[in-house]
């Protein structure tokens, strides 16, 4: 489970965040919106403890990013918009150092990796460079390294950036099988991705929270795509104290 709340990050005179409050359950995934700019890569930076806040708390699975980091990191995963892969590495050594990385015992390194490589459908580039494998196959390889270590909570920055239609539609059938058991937070600009493997929604402009609610509720008489475009541009639809959607 993941708990935002009244989160800010400035930097300087600038705010990229202001005072975010939203939740994430177990089994639940929420689709994270906003235009190029809104603060959604800062937020999620924030999440994973790879930036500090300026003030406010996020809590992943009960324990507080910033007074328990070493405790959210082992029920973290993270795939940022550019995967974090070393070009001159095959895959099964860079896979391995991923797992010592997140915290692997030794002994369950190898069994960690066969996973993720069954489950990435990785095997038939497992001798290859990094570099010369395709962006389809590198997103796979980013998405090998969040789940190395098995975790509760998985956070996807535009996890599809650059696949072309087959990819995207093998990488969300694998977010939402994977969403059975986890809480994932997918950080997209794309509506469609929403729809196909998200049940809850929140939007981000201008590094506030314009809306947060259950796809379900969101979309039973709109489509997604007013619903994003009315609340980007300041309209009345706004997010409620219970998670759901306002007009």
């Amino acid at each position: 489970m993941i708990e935002v709340a009244n989160l800010s990050k400035r930097y300087g005179d600038l705010a990229a965040v202001q005072d975010l409050s939203f939740t994430a359950h177990p089994g639940e995934i929420l689709g994270f919106l906003g235009p190029n700019g809104a603060g959604k890569t800062t937020t999620l930076r924030v999440i994973t403890g790879f930036l500090p806040a300026t003030s406010g708390t996020v809590r992943v699975c009960g324990f507080d990013v910033f007074e328990e980091s070493a405790e959210v990191r082992r029920r973290i995963g993270y795939l940022p918009e550019n995967p974090p892969l070393y070009n001159d590495m095959m895959v099964v050594p860079y896979l391995r150092f991923a797992a010592r990385i997140h915290g692997v015992e030794r002994g369950g390194v190898g069994t960690a990796v066969d996973r993720v490589i069954d489950t990435c459908g990785l095997g038939g580039v497992t001798g290859r460079l990094l570099g010369h494998l395709s962006k389809g196959f590198r997103q796979r390889v980013g998405l090998a390294q969040a789940l190395i270590h098995d975790p509760e909570v998985l956070i996807l920055d535009e996890p599809t950036n650059g696949l072309d239609p087959g990819q995207i539609r093998e990488m969300l059938s694998f977010i939402r099988s994977l969403g059975a058991k986890r809480t994932i937070v997918l950080s997209t600009h794309i509506l469609s991705q929403v729809l196909s493997a998200c049940q809850k929604v929140v939007i981000i402009n201008d590094g506030r929270i314009v809306l947060e609610a259950a796809l379900g509720d969101l979309t039973r008489d709109r489509s997604l795509e007013d619903v994003y475009t009315q609340a980007i541009s300041g309209g009345a639809m706004a997010a409620s104290p219970d998670g759901g959607a306002s007009a």
